[in-house]
């Protein structure tokens, strides 16, 4: 049975110090190492076939120890198509600081809106945009040949696939959250629909104020 894996990345530097990463090409934190381990050793029980990531190291380190932990050596693809959303000049900022300076509001729109743009950014439609395109032309055909296929990427990435493959609305898909370290595991049924199996995405509440909680 066709099987498709999502996992975002262990959590990197910035992730802990609660700064906007975006493309910024950061690394994995010792808990982010771990929780690819841990990854890894749920994913074992998987003949995974296939591995597709980001070229960002932190979603590379984490496919190699995910990789490491399996014992396989299979074709790994990267592409920057499934690089984390572009957050702009917001990058690198404190996101409690940037609240701060901005206001709550305006803030959640930044981040958790499908078609708000923060200033010289991404919106999640705009990551939609090449993520998903590059998910049917170089992904889905392998599950269709009946193949399991690891993807580890990013928060929005993963959450603009998500939106997809689980036909969210807008204001849906503004409630996501995809926790790092956890495989989100999706099977393809003989009507070739995807039906969620496994794993743990959080709904979070969209409220003003959540600078320290969603990512």
């Amino acid at each position: 049975m066709p099987r498709l894996i999502l996992l975002r990345h262990g959590q990197s530097q910035w992730n802990l110090e609660n700064r906007f990463t975006g493309e910024t090409d950061v690394d994995l934190t010792v808990k982010g190492e771990q929780e690819a381990r841990n990854a890894g050793l749920l994913l074992k029980a998987f003949h995974i076939e296939f591995a597709f990531t980001s070229v960002l190291k932190r979603a590379i380190h984490t496919l190699d120890i995910v990789l490491e932990q399996i014992g396989s050596e299979i074709p790994v693809f990267k592409s920057a198509a499934l690089n984390e959303r572009n957050y702009g000049e917001l990058q690198g900022l404190n996101k409690a600081d940037t609240e701060k300076k901005y206001g709550p509001e305006k803030l959640l729109l930044w981040r958790r809106s499908y078609r708000e743009k923060p200033p010289g950014g991404e919106s999640l439609k705009d990551t939609y945009g090449r993520v998903v395109p590059y998910y049917i032309k170089e992904i889905l055909p392998l599950l269709y040949k009946g193949k399991t296929v690891l993807v580890v990427a990013h928060g929005n990435s993963l959450r603009a696939l998500v939106m997809y493959l689980e036909h969210l609305s807008e204001d849906a898909i503004s409630m996501v959250e995809i926790p790092t370290g956890i495989p989100e595991i999706y099977e393809l049924s003989d009507d070739m629909k995807f039906i969620k199996v496994g794993g743990s995405k959080e709904v979070v509440p969209i409220i003003p104020g959540l600078a320290n909680v969603i990512q």
